[in-house]
């Protein structure tokens, strides 16, 4: 016990200082986790400790909260909404995918067919750790390739089942292939009455209950037992411990606690997902690494490409070349559900060890690079699509100080500007809308493109120098998350926000906001003003 103890806070420390400085080279935590793990490992020898199955349960419940908090974002109404994104989308990039990387591993490199069925399927996954904990801290989550990339990976996460499900046909001689699907069918149709009908109603109460006793362990405590809870459900009836979670977030996702519920998560899930980015770590055997270097390599390479062509190609079916593109970038790289399929194929003697240390590496560098990628995605993109007149380079944007910041350039973005100007005001537009940049640029204003609710994006524009910050977007959940953003990091800025009804005042009630002005009522408040005033 206390060696491990000395472990863990060997290990805390090395990533405390590697993800300091790492942060300063703008490099994501991710990398600093991996780092942490291969550097534990040969200082202190615990190359046996690297398939430890008491490390590897801790490190998937890193996953299973970071699936939970997808959940949160993905109630069962967004889900009919994104169907096109996850069930069209989603189907064809996987099986596209596994069928190249079939073909590649069976025809041309000679692999079994157990085994290149088995590698194709996992190498056809992304990163959901990776790249939704990107999107998400960074709000391009709500982008349109954020959108496309999380239907993607939703797709690919309840596709993880029947692939291990297929796993343990493979083990089992093929014999009752039948009996299987029936048994899978079954407990699918169980858990889901289950976590719908008797597990909405339990949470709900449960949540209802711990919130009116106004303490907040009750709250934080039940919110785990959920967690925790669908998960052993979940896994009890066959499945991963993850979808349990996922399922349990979106139920929750309809209830009025989910952004509390998410507030409150977030330490729990980052910890743990710390904890096994440092186990993907512990996994690198670096010997074999520099033996087999090109071909590691080579792999990586032909992976990446071949994947960002299928994703580019089923993207741009439906969506814009751009959108496409990005989409394809973001998702290049391979997930970290293919670490348990490999992990389990190999324990069933379906895969050799030799294979399985190539790939677990070529997976470790792909996750390695991918954070990379998605922190100069803009800049990438930016490269290959031009957009005359529109631009997110902020370089030009001189040194405001006692201006006011106009967030949307719609019809009232529009008459604001024309306000401030007319009082002599300095200000800046900001509009995430390529169309009303556009406008605003061919109409003289000081007008960038971008995302306020991205901390990157309030600094550029000086926002702690602001006189105030004037939000005329119309769509609630973008306002609401430019109002958090805007608050969180510069409270003392006075933010005035156009709402146009009170079921969106009351959203927003929650929120230190200054001024929240009612377009209706105000126009109502001004015809009774001239009305009486004309009388007398």
């Amino acid at each position: 016990m206390e060696s491990a103890l000395y472990y863990v806070t060997i290990a805390l420390g090395i990533s405390i200082v590697l993800n300091l400085f790492l942060k300063r080279l703008g490099i994501s935590q991710i990398v600093g986790y991996i780092v942490t793990g291969v550097s534990v490992t040969y200082l202190f020898d615990l190359h046996n400790m690297a398939n430890s199955h008491m490390l590897g349960m801790i490190a998937e419940f890193g996953i299973v909260f970071l699936m939970f908090t997808i959940g949160l974002e993905v109630s069962l109404q967004r889900l009919a909404v994104m169907k096109v994104d996850v069930f069209v989308n989603g189907f064809l990039q996987v099986v596209i995918s596994a069928v190249i990387f079939f073909a590649l591993a069976f025809w041309i490199f000679g692999l079994a067919l157990e085994t290149a069925l088995i590698t194709s399927m996992a190498l056809s996954l992304s990163s959901t750790a990776v790249v939704l904990t990107y999107l998400k801290a960074t709000k391009e989550i709500h982008r349109p390739y954020g959108q496309r990339s999380m239907g993607i990976l939703i797709f690919q996460d309840i596709a993880v089942i029947p692939i291990l499900l297929l796993i343990g046909f493979l083990s089992s001689d093929g014999g009752h292939i039948k009996d299987v699907l029936i048994q899978t069918a079954f407990s699918a149709v169980m858990i889901a009455g289950l976590m719908f009908v008797v597990g909405k109603r339990l949470m709900t109460w449960l949540l209802h209950f711990s919130s009116n006793s106004l303490v907040d362990e009750f709250f934080m405590g039940s919110v785990l037992v959920i967690v925790v809870g669908a998960s052993l459900l979940a896994h009890a009836f066959g499945f991963t411990y993850s979808l349990g979670a996922f399922i349990a977030g979106m139920i929750i996702a309809e209830t009025k606690y989910h952004h509390k519920v998410e507030a409150d998560i977030a330490p729990f899930k980052d910890l743990l997902l710390g904890t096994f980015f440092v186990t993907v770590g512990m996994k690198i055997d670096l010997g074999y690494f520099w033996g087999h270097f090109e071909t590691i390599i080579a792999a990586l390479l032909i992976i990446l490409m071949i994947k960002a062509v299928v994703i580019f190609w089923v993207i741009r079916l439906s969506s814009k070349t751009k959108i496409a593109f990005k989409t394809a970038l973001a998702l290049s790289q391979v997930g970290e559900f293919s670490f348990a399929i490999f992990a389990l194929a190999s324990n069933q003697n379906l895969l050799d060890d030799q294979l399985v240390q190539m790939l677990v590496l070529t997976v470790v560098l792909s996750i390695i690079i991918t954070p990379i990628i998605l922190s100069n995605i803009t800049r990438i993109s930016a490269l290959v699509f031009k957009d005359p007149g529109v631009t997110e380079d902020f370089s030009m944007l001189t040194k405001h100080a006692n201006h006011v910041v106009v967030c949307g350039y719609g019809i009232v973005g529009k008459f604001v500007a024309k306000e401030l100007r007319s009082q002599k005001i300095e200000y800046v537009i900001i509009d995430n809308n390529y169309k009303h940049v556009q406008e605003a640029l061919q109409e003289g204003e000081d007008a960038y493109y971008g995302d306020m609710a991205k901390y990157q994006i309030l600094e550029k524009l000086h926002v702690e120098q602001a006189i105030s910050v004037i939000i005329t977007l119309d769509n609630m959940e973008k306002k609401r998350l430019v109002c958090e953003s805007v608050l969180s990091y510069y409270p003392n800025v006075k933010v005035v926000v156009k709402v146009v009804s009170l079921e969106e005042k009351e959203a927003l009630h929650d929120l230190p906001i200054a001024v929240t002005v009612d377009g209706k009522k105000e126009v109502a408040s001004r015809l009774v003003g001239e009305a009486m005033q004309c009388q007398l």
